[in-house]
């Protein structure tokens, strides 16, 4: 016998929330019986009521501009929130947890500012809070670093997270096309916003990597701890310089677990582009699709790939939620709100472990590659490989570095900033994956 409809309330119907209606609506025979009880949308909450959303199929007059009011209702089990920012999602949310409803969300900014309230509030009102949406799509990477590998040990998490910084690297490498020329393109095809800041300066990213680094190591890492580069420095130059050497560029997002010599354990979370060898796993994911690279002492390296954005992508993700969170009301129980018991230092970039690609104009008389080599050496910095190349009275250094903390590598950048026989620096990028 089927039970009574699972009641929903939709905060926001754009482009992901319009989708999870349709889904809701094609899928109702299907997704009743997997939770055994039907889900009904009982109410949906928008900025503008009168705007056009095409054929959606509910009722019109289920539309409210009170989001607030719409979680307060009695006759709301589920709250979806699809809205995104920091206020007044942030204040919905916790009203709806604290009030024992279930709460599905895709915003990757809210949880990475202040995932904690979100957390002590379903805590407090005993309620699940469940955000697969929120980093990479459709593609099922949350659930396993918060429940399939609960019992193992993460050492390492690698991903390209962001699909609009993917794309426009991507088309640099294989067109030989400069960073402006790219993202014209990206943004042509709908891959790029109007304003692209977010995802080209890393914010996005850096949002994403608090969270996976948040479930991945049991301690609260928030965007505020992560060290973020974005992608608008990096010039046709760096992609053909590293073709060169085997490699692509990437914008990664790096979370990694470190023990000192003491044996204290800390967490080092960092965005940035890097140069990775073309035989990595990562290198060969192209266009607008995202890839997370897992390494577990168990388990050992997994790897998650596939569309991390759009519509439907993410409208999928939204529902495996609200199925798991219906399941679980439905059984009377909900999931573990939150494992945050390592409470991990978070380590500063500069003592994370890197690798540095510099490439130096310098001029080209005797006595150059040893003084810059000093420079290198004065600060405990191992150079591995160097390639130079004349033109007129100037050179070209390529020098690529074993690894050291990463402070050593910025003071020595600055430094040679500073030698009168380098003309510039024409470009610093870190590299990554070939140890």
């Amino acid at each position: 016998m089927t039970k009574p409809a699972v009641r929903v309330a939709l905060l926001g119907c754009g482009t992901v929330g319009a989708e999870v209606v349709r889904l809701l609506h094609d899928q109702a025979e299907d997704l009743t019986a997997r939770i055994g009880a039907p889900l009904e949308i009982v109410g949906i909450a928008v900025r503008r009521i009168g705007r056009d959303r095409g054929d959606l199929p509910v009722d019109p007059s289920i539309f409210t501009t009170d989001a607030l009011g719409l979680i307060k209702r009695d006759d709301v089990d589920v709250v979806i929130e699809v809205v995104g920012g920091i206020e007044p999602a942030r204040t919905w949310l916790v009203e709806a947890l604290r009030a024992g409803k279930s709460v599905v969300t895709a915003n990757k900014a809210l949880l990475a500012e202040d995932g904690g309230a979100l957390h002590d509030a379903a805590a407090e009102g005993g309620a699940d809070l469940y955000y697969e949406a929120a980093v990479a799509g459709a593609i099922p990477l949350l659930r396993p670093l918060r429940e399939s590998l609960h019992g193992d040990r993460i050492n390492r998490v690698t991903g390209i997270v962001n699909g609009t910084t993917n794309f426009i690297l991507s088309s640099m490498d294989s067109s030989g096309a400069g960073f402006a020329e790219a993202l014209e393109e990206a943004t042509a095809l709908g891959y790029a916003e109007a304003d692209p800041t977010a995802d080209v300066e890393g914010f996005d990213a850096g949002a994403k990597a608090a969270i996976l680094a948040s479930l991945a190591f049991h301690t609260r890492v928030t965007a505020a701890d992560v060290y973020r580069e974005g992608i608008t420095e990096v010039t046709a130059a760096d992609v053909a310089s590293a073709r060169d050497m085997g490699s692509t560029i990437k914008l990664l997002c790096i979370a990694a677990r470190t023990v000192d010599a003491d044996g204290a354990e800390s967490v080092s979370v960092r965005v940035h582009p890097a140069m990775i060898p073309r035989s990595h796993p990562l290198a060969s994911v192209g266009d607008a699709y995202n890839a997370v690279f897992v390494e577990a002492e168990a388990a050992g390296q997994l790897m998650f790939y596939g569309r991390g954005a759009g519509g439907t992508p993410t409208a999928s993700a939204v529902l495996g939620d609200v199925v798991a969170v219906s399941r679980n009301r439905l059984a009377g129980t909900w999931a573990p709100s939150e494992s945050a018991y390592a409470k991990l230092a978070i380590r500063p970039m500069g003592d994370a472990i890197t690798r540095y690609h510099v490439s130096l104009d310098v001029a080209d008389r005797a006595g150059v590659l040893s003084q810059v080599a000093g420079v290198f050496a004065k600060h405990d910095v191992s150079i591995a490989t160097v390639r130079q190349a004349g033109h007129g009275d100037e050179a070209s250094l390529v020098i690529v570095t074993h690894t050291a903390r990463d402070a050593a590598l910025a003071a020595t950048v600055d430094e040679l900033r500073h030698l009168d026989i380098v003309r510039s620096i024409a470009s610093v990028l870190r590299v990554e994956g070939d140890d």
